[in-house]
């Protein structure tokens, strides 16, 4: 800061007529509020339309209204602003008020522009609000419209003037005579009277009309009166069919409850037998099951005993031993498919309650037993599978 900028800063804003009186010794101290005055009077100044708002008592508000400053230099003046020096608003923000105070002085200089006191009332007068005048702007486009139309009228009559100027010039030089005249008056006075004749009639077929009207207009009263006492009497009987109605309609609700009944009795009958179908399938293929194990287990414990056979018997007691052991084992499948057969008819309707014992045969009656011969599993597992069945 020197001494010469702030004198020239002075006289440049008194030339440019700026309407408060600036001291140099307003700058030796921050005065934020003097160089925001002074820097919206210098933008308004520049360009009178700018909004930029001029709240600077916060600190927020302060930062804001210089970076509008600064942008709007930037961008209408071309001139570059420091921000930083114009918020300390002491004498390092004159040298940047005088870029914008020496521009707006050249130009004054150089139009050769008088100087006077120009304040912001006087700058506002310049404003034009197109809010206010929206509606004169739509009667002067309807006046526009209209002059046109009137105009174009005008043009086509003025295009007949010639035939007209002719016509008018004939009946003027015409003579007038009396007689007929008035043979046209007479004509004219009876088609007045005439037409007087026929509003009279009117009138008094209006007044006719208005008094049939009156008295459809009673008729309908009567009748509307009749009809309301005749539905209230109606409302007031009742009818005789009502009794059998209502108990009808009480036996309704009760076959109806007795329907919902059965219809939920059926609906769980008939899931509890799904369940019983489904119970038995899993006991059914759980018994196959069982005897498949118990025929693989039969077919192991039969070849284990065949390779771990005595091997002091002589080979014919080996044959007649294992002739005896395949007739043993002929039986057995016997049984097995026997058991089978009757499982798969008992799954089909008949159920046949049994053991998987046959018959004794000479071999069963006989004392000596093969020493081959092994206890038959499956009984049991038939008297399980039977005892299942009857449950």
């Amino acid at each position: 800061m020197s001494f010469r900028d702030l004198r020239n800063f002075t006289e440049m804003m008194r030339a440019l007529g700026y309407p408060r009186l600036i001291s140099m010794e307003n700058f030796h101290t921050p005065n934020f509020m003097l160089v925001s005055e002074v820097l919206l009077w210098l933008v308004k100044r520049y360009e009178p339309q700018t909004d930029i708002p001029p709240d600077v008592e916060t600190e927020q508000d302060r930062v804001f209204f210089i970076k509008a400053v600064a942008q709007f230099m930037a961008t209408k003046a071309h001139i570059k602003l420091n921000t930083k020096k114009l918020y300390q608003a002491d004498g390092y923000a004159v040298k940047e008020l005088l870029k914008v105070t020496s521009v707006l002085y050249g130009a004054m200089n150089t139009k050769g522009v008088e100087r006077a006191d120009v304040s912001e009332e006087d700058s506002s007068k310049f404003k034009f609000d197109l809010g206010s005048k929206i509606a004169d702007l739509k009667a002067a486009r309807q006046l526009a419209s209209e002059i046109t139309s009137k105009g174009a009228s005008l043009y086509d009559l003025l295009g007949k003037e010639v035939e007209l100027r002719e016509a008018r010039t004939e009946s003027l030089a015409r003579p007038l005579e009396i007689n007929e005249a008035e043979k046209v008056m007479k004509i004219a006075i009876d088609c007045v009277l005439e037409q007087v004749q026929k509003t009279k009639d009117m009138l008094n077929n209006v007044a006719l009309d208005e008094a049939n009207l009156e008295a459809k207009i009673e008729k309908r009263k009567l009748e509307l009166e009749r009809s309301q006492k005749r539905l209230q009497t109606l409302q007031s009987v009742r009818p005789a069919f009502m009794d059998e109605y209502e108990k009808i309609e009480e036996q309704l609700q009760k076959q109806y409850s007795s329907y919902l009944e059965k219809f939920r009795n059926l609906t769980y009958m008939e899931q509890l037998l799904d369940d019983h179908r489904r119970i038995e399938q899993e006991m059914f293929e759980e018994a196959a099951n069982m005897l498949h194990l118990m025929q693989n287990r039969l077919k192991e414990e039969e070849q284990h005993l065949l390779k771990s056979g005595n091997n002091d018997d002589s080979d014919i007691e080996i044959q007649e031993d294992e002739g005896s052991d395949s007739e043993v084992e002929d039986r057995q499948i016997m049984k097995q498919r026997t058991a089978t057969e009757t499982l798969l008819q008992g799954r089909a309707g008949a159920r046949i309650v049994g053991t998987m014992q046959g018959g004794d045969t000479e071999e069963d009656k006989s004392p000596h037993k093969s020493p081959l011969q092994t206890p038959d599993p499956g009984g049991a597992a038939k008297r399980w599978f039977g005892s299942g069945s009857r449950g």
